[in-house]
């Protein structure tokens, strides 16, 4: 319970810590260990590349506020290493690409997931639970609402020397509600709004300041492209997620929101009139100001890289893409790639698979993943689990997590077997 408490402690307010790399908490998108870059001293050797003194690569995370938004939800997906931006579109587009579901073929559909969280180190009373769904305004248009809900259990709360500051029960959610709407035959967008809640140690005090809980705005626009053709169909996504406000938890802090730029295409194949196979592919990237390798508070220096976290919002968005230390070599290991495979049998049975990568000085989360589907009626059932396959702790390693989806629009047209 303590490590709990010092990890809400610690990540949120950018207080760094290692543990001889006993425990990883990976959380949202990054889920990835925290480590003690902030205070390493790193130096720039000949080449340009930044080094620790003993010579090895530096570490680069970028850290956000709220990461569970990053956090993907649905079992199918995270079967098919957490690739989602193109797949075909059912409720839990509300994460990925809400401009999917202008080209949902039923009326209207409804999911839940629930998925366990770091039960590989014993603990029973962390989990995130997501339930979306969305309803069909005609041929070119939807509606589409979710709320995800992520609950980091009972805490201890302690202060530096140990002693006990109370217990409570973190916990935090975002609720959107999202349009979707074709512009062509082909083509369609769409446009979510986010309230995001973040309450961790309301009411605590840590080094001298209250915290508070965190409350944020934010967008997602997105596109979809989708082509079919004979023997399948092409699908193109381009999604720019969690614009928003910065989110705060204390008088003097205000952290990014995890703001990312997604492209996805998915590929289906009719092998037959029974069998069918999809290819997908995601590459995501944080809107997000890199970390400098030094801080040095009393002279942050004319790029200002001290006080990085004072980029307005907006531009921030913009340096993302050219503010890495290392320059283009650096901005390029902050991509994350994820690849899925999907095989159909008589649209009723599906059997997935998939691997994520990240670059071992970004996070360096690497897993594979496996799952399997089931449609019965108005009713579908999906499961996945996570291998890992690096010497990184992931919170949903050798953790079964499933999906339940409702399509209530077979029901309504007297679909449901006699």
């Amino acid at each position: 319970m303590y490590l709990k408490s010092l990890y809400l402690r610690q990540f949120y307010m950018n207080q760094y810590f290692t543990m001889k790399r006993i425990l990883y908490f990976f959380i949202s998108f990054l889920i990835t260990s925290i480590s003690l870059q902030a205070q390493t001293q790193c130096t720039e050797d000949e080449n340009g590349n930044f080094v620790t003194p003993i010579g090895t690569p530096c570490t680069n995370t970028i850290v956000t506020a709220v990461p569970f938004l990053r956090i993907v939800p649905d079992a199918r997906s995270g079967a098919m290493g957490d690739a989602g931006i193109a797949t075909s579109p059912d409720p839990n587009a509300m994460h990925f690409n809400a401009s999917k579901l202008a080209f949902a073929e039923q009326e209207l559909s409804l999911s839940a997931t629930y998925s366990p969280w770091l039960r590989a180190l014993g603990l029973t009373d962390v989990y995130l639970a997501y339930l979306s769904g969305y309803q069909k305004l005609g041929d070119d248009q939807a509606i589409g609402l979710s709320l995800r809900y992520f609950s980091l259990g009972d805490i201890a709360f302690t202060d530096d020397n140990g002693e006990s500051l109370g217990n409570g029960r973190p916990n935090e959610f975002e609720f959107a509600g999202a349009y979707a709407r074709k512009l062509s035959e082909n083509l369609s967008a769409g446009l979510s709004l986010k309230f995001i809640y973040s309450n961790l140690a309301a009411d605590q005090t840590v080094e001298g300041r209250e915290i508070r809980a965190g409350i944020g705005g934010a967008a997602d626009i997105s596109f979809t492209y989708n082509n079919d053709y004979e023997g399948g169909n092409f699908v193109a996504g381009l999604v720019f997620s969690n614009l928003g406000t910065k989110i705060s938890y204390t008088e003097d802090n205000n952290d990014y929101l995890p703001a990312n730029l997604g492209i996805g295409a998915a590929w289906t194949f009719d092998l037959d009139d029974f069998n069918s196979i999809t290819i997908a592919g995601d590459i995501n990237k944080l809107l997000v100001p890199t970390p400098p390798h030094t801080f040095i508070d009393e002279d942050p220096g004319p790029d200002g890289r001290a006080d990085y976290k004072q980029i307005p919002v907006v531009s921030s968005w913009f340096k993302s893409f050219g503010d890495a230390p290392e320059g283009a070599s650096e901005e390029l290991r902050e991509l994350m790639y994820s690849l899925g495979l999907e095989y159909w049998y008589d649209n009723q049975f599906a059997v997935r698979a998939g691997y994520f990568y990240e670059n071992p000085l970004k996070g360096n989360r690497k897993y594979f993943t496996v799952g399997l589907g089931v449609k019965y009626n108005i009713f579908g059932l999906n499961l996945s689990y996570l291998v890992p396959t690096s010497n990184q702790r992931n919170p949903l390693d050798n953790t079964l997590r499933f999906s339940l989806v409702f399509d209530f629009d077979k029901a309504a047209n007297g679909a449901i077997d006699e």
